[in-house]
């Protein structure tokens, strides 16, 4: 029997610096396609030189950039990673043991989160940060809403048992104010997808959220165990919903709300 086809995924933008050490680490799958959104740097050049197939285009909304590059790829299979992403070699194993054996349609992949070199591993939560992400999964089985930030997904077919060898490592955050960075620009695309969709929602509701996902990050999620990177990960989680109403309602002109 034909062993299934792997393509790996990648969708970056001006990500010179990080893409060659991406694109080795996905180096064991069959195929590799690179998305590159609005790049001007040399990151096409880079992905073709390491073999990759690249795609070139600008897309307003996450979900369509990442579903051009599902529909390119020709595997059976598809693992999605983002540039600041590694594959670690136990997880390339059990990635292509997952998909020998596998009869789902996804699986869900671990992520070790680093902050510069500290490994956060508790804290995680919301729309912030995750500790395990859905990005093995059979072609055709899933597909992104067309949504900027943190867009759903639509799946078809079974989830399979989680993953539990290896990693995806995450070089979230270099530093704190790069963390905070992408709180602002998590929180713009996201008042940008409200004022879309016509409901930006209440003040009093997303206060709610502010104290009710920061409890969940710093409590359920034990970020109390990472001492003061876990009270920093408890207020970026709650702050996302909060600020990200607040754009859409105070500035909606600046988020695509405007005449």
């Amino acid at each position: 029997m034909t062993a299934p086809r792997l393509s790996a995924l990648i969708v970056a933008r001006n990500e010179e610096a990080r893409l060659p050490d991406c694109l080795a680490s996905v180096a064991f799958a069959d195929e590799v396609v690179v998305v590159l959104d609005r790049s001007t740097d040399g990151s096409a050049r880079i992905a073709q030189v390491a073999g990759a197939r690249v795609i070139e285009g600008a897309w307003e909304l996450e979900g369509e950039r990442r579903n051009t590059g599902i529909e390119a790829c020709t595997g059976d299979w598809v693992l999605e990673v983002d540039a600041d992403e590694r594959v670690d070699a136990a997880l390339a194993v059990a990635v292509r043991e997952t998909i020998a054996t596998s009869a789902h349609a996804w699986h869900q992949v671990p992520v070790d989160n680093y902050v510069g070199d500290r490994l956060v591993r508790f804290g995680w939560a919301g729309s912030f940060g995750t500790t395990s992400v859905p990005r093995l999964f059979r072609r055709g089985a899933k597909r992104w809403r067309a949504q900027r930030v943190h867009p759903g997904l639509d799946w078809t077919g079974t989830e399979g048992p989680k993953i539990t060898r290896g990693a995806l490592v995450h070089l979230v955050d270099r530093d704190i104010s790069d963390m905070l960075r992408r709180l602002d620009r998590y929180s713009t695309a996201k008042a940008a997808d409200l004022i879309a969709a016509g409901d930006i929602g209440t003040l009093r509701a997303n206060v709610r959220r502010f104290f009710s996902r920061g409890f969940k990050s710093y409590v359920s999620r034990k970020g109390y165990r990472e001492g003061g990177w876990g009270v920093l990960l408890a207020l970026c989680t709650g702050a996302f919903p909060l600020l990200s109403y607040l754009k859409a309602k105070l500035e909606p002109e600046k988020h695509g709300g405007g005449r």
